[in-house]
């Protein structure tokens, strides 16, 4: 970004204000100061490493500044605490504020920011006088709390704008003489009165989290749903991330920028759902916190502005870099888009903007924009580290830009973006965040005080609690509105671009290497449309489809998450886990083993069973039988190969019957498999053997030899009773005889095991 117009109004010498400023130290008279000596705490262990020596003696953490941005009539009290990382005891010392030089623009803050140690010439006088407080003694590895008070006026502030605010620690130890010994830079902006033109702030406030819920369900009507692990109860609570950032939120002008993935799986927390544990899974017991935290969250988004991302925050460049090319994949970023209104709607109860796309960390080339466009978007927030201003701009621009194609690029403002990054859980680094980036925000303004601007704030995707609450303090301290103005992301996306502000997508060979190494590989992609595969098999013979559609859907692109940048083990077995789940639910369609088949004459029905073990009916599939040797054994009519439909009841089987013809004696191989209706195979093939065993003309004169005897007996049996019965007639049993039918169609939950050895079936 162009800075030369950061000298713009700003060169007025430091000189004259510091001589200012120590008249009126003379003179003045301090409201408040103190020195607190809090216990003694031992600093860490050195170990070996060498002492720190001269101005890095005593380590200054400056924990709070109040006012952050203080005007006339304002007190500036600055607390901190001071550390001896020396191996000498610290005497006779004193600590004193340094106020100035005034930084003349976005760059200086940023040197002014790198310096470490105190350096004479650069480092301005000390406030001294009656704001001094003396510190007889700091020992090795001892801490001390401080406490400044000092009445704004007595500062020596003038001409607004971001002054430099030092804290320093002058004293002496047994092997030096009296000097500085420790020195913390801060930054202070100075403003007495309001901008007439004031810069349009937009701040993204994400809420994004990693995937967290399975592909499974239960078995019941709810289809109750199996998370992973609970830890998203952990950031729901308080104190944690995710509640943190809602209930910070919700008192800011922020534009919530929400994944409706988190959404989904938080509203499942309110409800029964299961916790995967090991093998087994236990009933999840956070629905109170799942509650209250969508409550909190529908009511602090009620009147704002919401920007939806695509369903699970689909990883864009990996998908342009490594995906687009693998079938399938970018009809999974369309249906992820089209869920997310959707979701957010049904959920949160307002309608939420779903035409931005938001790369990591603003990245952009040709590719990612024609990936995050394709599913529908028109607006990619991208970041100002990835667009390099090349039309001598003095200042830095309005975000909005076309980019061409109907396209807008929104760009970040990269310094402001990444301010509150890093471990802020320390009290003297996030003040350091809040009042740099007060202080760029300033400055920035005073680039052009005659232009206003509109300007974008895109911080990290899932910012710690300890980040959140950095960010908080600083949006909190420009509450007042004295140089900037809150505006949402998709106004300032409507906000009339500066001519000269860059338009031009950078090369693909410009995209940064770090990033592209953490993108999901191809290999991923491929794994995705596989599942995807399985899964439109497995849809089409399911009489309730959406049961499996949903969650698998919802699974699928889950797998494309950029929360799975940097962990890439653990996105690989997401993948596995989804794609493992869904063979199992289809291998619990399946043949019956069945052992070899004799048929003892010329025609016979052969029985095939087919089992569900689904809690859900099938239909649409075929079960077809194929004969390996049409001349010995033929089907249904004289064909090779014979179809029967296959409609299932949930829990139950189907015994499927084939007719059967042999011409001649032997054995043929006959091969059982299931088909879709579009003939797709589905499962695993089956194939048993039928022996063919034909009747013999020696067996047939011995079966009617047999008849005969039997004729001859009865007749003998006969004309004995009729001579023994006096006169009567004796009939002969009218039943008729009662010939076992085939087993019905559906027979019930039956066994999966095998038939038995040798199955013999008759005529």
């Amino acid at each position: 970004m162009a800075e030369a117009a950061d000298l713009q109004g700003m060169n007025r010498s430091p000189a004259r204000r510091w001589l200012r400023r120590t008249a009126s130290l003379i003179v003045g008279v301090p409201l408040a100061a103190g020195l607190l000596a809090g216990p003694a705490v031992p600093a860490q262990a050195h170990g070996t490493a060498k002492a720190p020596t001269g101005s890095r003696t005593v380590d200054v953490a400056l924990d709070t500044l109040a006012p952050s941005a203080p005007v006339e009539g304002d007190t500036l009290t600055v607390s901190g605490t001071l550390t001896n990382k020396g191996k000498k005891t610290v005497t006779d010392a004193e600590v004193d504020l340094r106020v100035g030089p005034r930084l003349s623009g976005r760059s200086a803050i940023d040197e002014a920011a790198r310096r470490t140690g105190y350096q004479p010439g650069s480092d301005p006088a000390k406030l001294g006088g009656a704001y001094t407080l003396n510190v007889a003694k700091l020992a090795s590895g001892v801490s001390q709390d401080f406490t400044l008070a000092v009445p704004v006026d007595k500062l020596g502030l003038d001409e607004e704008g971001v002054y430099q605010l030092g804290v320093s620690l002058t004293g002496r130890t047994a092997d030096s003489g009296y000097q500085v010994l420790g020195i913390r830079r801060t930054f202070l902006p100075w403003q007495p009165e309001d901008t007439e033109n004031k810069t349009a702030l937009t701040y993204l406030w994400p809420l994004i989290a990693s995937a967290h819920v399975t592909a499974e369900t239960g078995s019941d009507e709810q289809q109750t749903p199996v998370f992973a692990d609970d830890d998203l109860a952990q950031e729901l609570a308080p104190g944690g991330r995710l509640e943190q950032m809602v209930s910070l939120g919700r008192q800011l002008p922020v534009t919530w920028v929400i994944d409706p993935d988190l959404l989904a799986a938080v509203d499942a927390m309110t409800r029964n759902y299961r916790v995967r544990v090991g093998d087994t899974t236990v009933a999840g017991t956070n629905q109170a916190l799942a509650k209250q935290w969508l409550a909190t969250l529908e009511a602090s988004v009620k009147d704002g502005k919401v920007v939806a991302l695509p369903f699970a925050d689909p990883d864009l460049a990996s998908i342009a870099h490594r995906g687009k090319n693998v079938r399938g994949t970018l009809s999974h970023l369309q249906t992820a888009t089209e869920a997310a209104a959707l979701t957010v709607e049904t959920i949160l109860h307002v309608t939420p903007s779903t035409d931005f796309a938001w790369p990591v960390n603003g990245a952009i080339d040709p590719s990612v924009v024609d990936v995050a466009t394709s599913a529908g978007a028109h607006k990619v927030i991208a970041r100002s580290d990835s667009l390099d201003e090349t039309g001598g701009l003095s200042y830095t621009p309005t975000a909005a830009r076309p980019i061409g194609g109907g396209t807008t690029a929104v760009v970040s403002d990269y310094r402001l973006s990444t301010l509150f990054e890093g471990d802020l859980s320390r009290a003297g680094d996030s003040t350091l965040a809040v009042q740099k980036f007060l202080a760029h925000t300033l400055a920035l303004t005073e680039q052009a005080p005659a232009r206003e601007r509109s300007i974008v704030v895109a911080p990290q995707r899932t910012p710690t609690a300890a980040q959140a609450q950095s960010m908080a303090r600083a949006l909190q301290a420009l509450s007042e509105e004295h140089w900037t103005r809150p505006l949402d992301l998709v106004a300032a996306a409507a906000t009339k671009p500066d001519a000269k502000a860059t338009t031009k997508v950078p090369r693909a060979s410009r995209y940064p290497k770090k990033l592209r190494s953490q993108e999901l590989p191809t290999q991923a992609f491929q794994d995705i449309w596989t599942t995807q595969e399985a899964l439109t098999s497995f849809q089409v013979i399911l009489t309730q489809p959406d049961r499996v559609v949903t969650p698998f859907g919802n699974a699928v692109n889950r797998s494309m998450s950029t929360s799975w940048r940097g962990r890439a083990l653990e996105a690989q077995r997401y993948r596995d886990s989804v794609r493992t789940y869904l063979q199992n639910l289809t291998n619990e369609v399946q043949l019956i083993t069945k052992s070899d088949v004799t048929l003892s004459g010329r025609s016979a029905t052969i029985p095939v069973t087919v089992q569900n073990k689904l809690v859900q009916g099938v239909d649409h599939l075929k079960l077809r039988l194929t004969s390996g040797n049409a001349t010995r054994l033929k089907l249904d009519g004289g064909a090779a190969v014979a179809e029967q439909p296959v409609r299932i009841a949930g829990g139950h089987s189907q015994s499927v019957k084939f007719d059967a013809a042999a011409n001649a004696n032997g054995q043929a191989q006959v091969t059982a498999r299931l088909y879709t209706e579009d003939g797709t195979p589905y499962g695993e093939a089956m194939t048993f053997a039928v022996k063919v065993s034909e009747v013999t003309p020696t067996v047939l004169l011995v079966i009617a030899g047999g008849l005969l005897l039997l004729v001859l007996a009865g007749i003998r049996m006969y004309t004995h009773r009729k001579r023994t019965a006096a006169g009567g007639t004796v009939e002969g049993d009218g039943g008729e005889s009662e010939q076992p039918s085939d087993p019905a169609p559906d027979t019930g939950p039956e066994s999966g095991d095998p038939s038995g050895p040798g199955e013999k079936v008759d005529r």
